[in-house]
């Protein structure tokens, strides 16, 4: 079996598509596997928010149509940025072994979170970390941040922010580990749902496709994952939305955190929900239904309102 990859043309996206490949590469099923280059809305309108032009299924989009036309066969995506509801005609067919889940200071000469000064500048377009990051520290300008990795670390090189914050995944999977300054712990900043979770889309029902897939699933990872996207789609949060979620497994026992937050971290909401592994989606939506309500749909318009 040949099996094609539409794959965005950062150098993450790619990274991400050839360990897919390599992966599949192993498989006795597979003959060959090429990869489709794409250019995204997303990757190619850098001058508004991502809130603006409609949210990160815009990363995604261009490479479903690829599939829907014949012309690729799976799509290669970091889950962070795939929505909690799946467009009809498509399913994720495979989710990899969660790599780190964690967001990163970066900052020149290592400088610490703590060490930087008073009402520093610090470079994110996500509203998620925008408000765990006021949430911490007040006094901090947060200002938008929009491009590949390499975009956003020659921004900071530049001298235009004081640190930015990455996803520490995509740092590690490009070879940047000695740019990572300081990782947040989960209590400090919560991930996006899925955060550091590759995962692998196709066409919904292409059972020879699933079927070898299935052989690159990862139990824990497919269990956490299923409960922090519940959180987000029983909140109906968008990708951009100033929603965290991050799931644990310890033997048995799932435990899955979230926080809904205005995005000048004003006014946040936090709550966690333990239970079997087996129960994870349903977990994560009684997480969501318990923070709605104690008042998490009206932060969450209230946060819409602000950045309308």
């Amino acid at each position: 079996m040949k099996i094609r990859i539409a794959t965005r043309k950062s150098a993450l996206a790619l990274w991400q598509a050839e360990h897919v490949a390599a992966r599949l590469g192993e498989l006795d099923e597979v003959d060959d596997v090429e990869l489709v280059p794409l250019s995204t809305r997303g990757d190619e309108i850098l001058d508004r928010s991502l809130q603006k032009i409609g949210g990160k299924g815009l990363f995604i989009k261009e490479l479903e149509v690829a599939m829907q036309e014949g012309h690729a066969d799976i799509a290669v995506h970091s889950m962070k940025d795939v929505p909690a509801e799946m467009p009809e005609g498509f399913e994720l067919a495979a989710l990899l072994e969660r790599a780190n889940h964690a967001d990163a200071l970066v900052a020149p000469a290592g400088v610490s979170f703590d060490s930087l000064k008073d009402g520093a500048r610090i470079g994110s377009s996500s509203l998620r970390r925008q408000a765990q990051l006021r949430m911490l520290r007040p006094d901090f300008h947060v200002e938008p941040l929009r491009g590949n990795v390499n975009t956003r670390l020659a921004k900071l090189d530049a001298g235009d922010y004081d640190a930015i914050i990455l996803a520490a995944a995509g740092l590690e999977r490009l070879g940047m580990n000695d740019r990572i300054s300081q990782q947040f712990e989960p209590a400090q900043m919560l991930p996006a749902a899925a955060q550091g979770v590759i995962g692998i889309e196709c066409r919904a029902g292409d059972d020879a496709i699933i079927n070898v897939l299935s052989a690159l699933n990862h139990g824990p990872t497919i269990s956490t994952t299923l409960a922090e996207r519940a959180v987000a789609r029983t909140l109906d949060a968008s990708c951009q939305s100033p929603v965290a979620t991050y799931a644990t497994i310890d033997g048995d026992t799932l435990t899955a955190t979230a926080l809904v937050a205005l995005p000048d971290g004003s006014e946040s909401l936090k709550n966690s929900v333990s239970g079997s592994t087996a129960d994870a989606e349903s977990l994560g939506v009684t997480l969501a239904e318990t923070m709605l309500a104690d008042g998490a749909g009206d932060l969450l318009e209230r946060a819409e309102a602000m950045n309308a």
